[in-house]
């Protein structure tokens, strides 16, 4: 169950938040769309075939993990030795929690700010982008054995309904809105206000009894 409703919410909420931030920063919405466009043109939808040539929209997506995780923390876990991280002692049996978001200065340039550049070629080194960060510089999805059992389906599933959305729509704010209100919720990690955008369809007619 858990399995299911993580590969439901989670994917709706990083496109959301990833969406949020690109209204913000039409530049960025734009090259997202032109990728597209070049990637997979406007004849028909995008396929799951297509997500590995997706890098720019990985890249997006990937953003909005890092700023935007779908929990502050990650699951708590018991150190089974004595050891010691960054300087940091750490005794057996201690609670680690360690924080999802990537905000650190000493990691990311500009942390604060909604940059998918920052991940082009940023951890293969081969033009490959992954939702993964198997370094933790944020948590997407875990690393090692305590990683995500879903990480190949909430991938694929969060960048299908992300791709699709750009794809599919021209994204424009509401009227007498100049900017979305990116604030946090104060229960949980979802936007404050929930987004409200004008989508106008961009593809053939026939295209949209698919979605």
């Amino acid at each position: 169950m858990e399995l299911v409703l993580a590969t439901v919410d989670n994917p709706a909420n990083a496109a959301e938040w990833a969406m949020a931030e690109m209204l913000n920063n039409p530049e960025i919405l734009r090259k997202a769309t032109d990728e597209i466009d070049s990637v997979v043109g406007k004849s028909r939808l995008v396929e799951e075939t297509d997500i590995p040539k997706l890098n720019y929209i990985k890249c997006c997506a990937r953003e909005a993990f890092r700023l935007h995780p779908s929990a502050p923390f990650n699951v708590p876990h018991v150190s089974n030795a004595d050891t010691t991280v960054a300087g940091y002692f750490i005794p057996k049996g201690s609670r680690v929690l360690i924080s999802r978001r990537g905000l650190d200065p000493k990691v990311w340039e500009e942390p604060l700010e909604f940059k998918p550049e920052r991940h082009l070629n940023d951890e293969w080194g081969s033009g490959r982008v992954e939702l993964t960060e198997n370094e933790l510089r944020f948590i997407s999805f875990g690393t090692g054995r305590r990683g995500c059992i879903g990480v190949g389906l909430g991938s694929a599933v969060t960048m299908m309904l992300f791709a699709r959305l750009i794809q599919g729509f021209t994204w424009e704010m509401p009227p007498n809105v100049t900017k979305i209100d990116l604030s946090e919720s104060e229960d949980d990690t979802l936007l404050a206000k929930p987004l409200h955008a004008l989508a106008k369809p961009r593809l053939s007619p026939a295209l949209y009894t698919q979605l």
